[in-house]
């Protein structure tokens, strides 16, 4: 990732893409220990003092330029109504994983999608990203299918290589190249 003094903030027709701020704590909580969003995701937080560890997260990954996650909130509104960003920053051969969610309430409406068009473009240019990957939990075809829409590739599956709520997962890996085709 090349080096950067401030966060890249950004902005699209509907959305707002803004760094992830202490007060945003309730919404994340909302999110990521609602069942709906946590069911394919990596980390659930059953209460607002959980949830601390994940905001710890967010910013020690700015902090140490390791990654950065985005708020997406709605440009009338302002309020996150989601989170997309990378971690895992690699500086050979410039690469990172992407992570996403949406708040129930917001999903079918496109801006999962609106949001990757825009931090996709960002870890391309901005950040200087040769490879970007996904991993996806076995039986998640809504984000197979956006990722396959941005032009990821689905490049094999690591079969039971965790263990979620007592039980073995699957997870898939994805990944696009800066000079793949995008959507």
């Amino acid at each position: 990732m090349r080096q950067l003094r401030h966060f890249p903030e950004s902005s699209t027709a509907r959305l707002v893409l803004r760094q992830i701020r202490p007060g945003d704590i309730h919404e994340v909580h909302r999110g990521l220990s609602d069942p709906r969003v946590s069911v394919y995701y990596a980390v659930a937080f059953p209460t607002l003092e959980a949830t601390r560890e994940q905001m710890d997260w967010y910013e020690q990954l700015w902090q140490e330029r390791s990654g950065l996650w985005w708020a997406v909130c709605r440009r009338e509104e302002e309020k996150m109504i989601g989170g997309i960003g990378f971690n895992n920053f690699k500086p050979a051969p410039e690469k990172a994983e992407i992570g996403y969610w949406i708040l129930p309430e917001y999903w079918g409406k496109g801006y999962a999608s609106e949001a990757m068009e825009e931090v996709l473009k960002i870890a391309f240019t901005s950040l200087g990203l040769h490879r970007i990957e996904a991993y996806v939990e076995g039986g998640n075809q809504a984000s197979v299918r956006m990722l396959q829409r941005f032009g990821f590739v689905h490049e094999g599956c690591m079969r039971e290589c965790e263990v979620k709520n007592g039980h073995y997962i699957d997870v898939h890996v994805f990944a696009r190249l800066e000079s793949d085709p995008g959507a």
